[in-house]
């Protein structure tokens, strides 16, 4: 059974830092696309941070590189994202969601993953 479960979330001021968790249960974990998205109330998902197991290939959306981080622990089974010099439109609900072998369009669009987490909120008051 495929379970995403994310931890992490919670309020921080502008310019403060989160580090989103997603442990994972996957029935691979090699060539495996898991990625990071939010939704703002009244807004689309949108793609933020997504990674290959396999090959170690990252992709960003703009507005969050060099602010965030994905990355993995393979030994964990987890997935991660450090979220830097957070700003108030980062706010939304995050969501882990994975995808095998690949992914349908690019890495960052949610309509490719089929396997998606509950979510950890995430508020940033200015």
């Amino acid at each position: 059974q495929v379970r995403l479960v994310e931890s992490g979330g919670g309020s921080v001021q502008a310019g403060g830092s989160l580090r989103l968790s997603c442990a994972a249960s996957l029935h691979t974990y090699s060539s495996v696309y898991m990625a990071w998205f939010r939704q703002a109330p009244g807004k689309e998902r949108e793609g933020v941070a997504a990674l290959h197991t396999g090959g170690g290939s990252t992709y960003y959306t703009d507005s969050v590189k060099g602010r965030f981080t994905i990355s993995q622990d393979n030994a964990k089974n987890t997935l991660y994202l450090q979220m830097n010099s957070l700003k108030p439109e980062d706010t939304a609900m995050y969501y882990c969601a994975a995808q095998w072998p690949y992914v349908l369009g690019t890495p960052l669009n949610p309509n490719g993953y089929k396997n998606w987490g509950q979510g950890t909120q995430v508020t940033v008051s200015s």
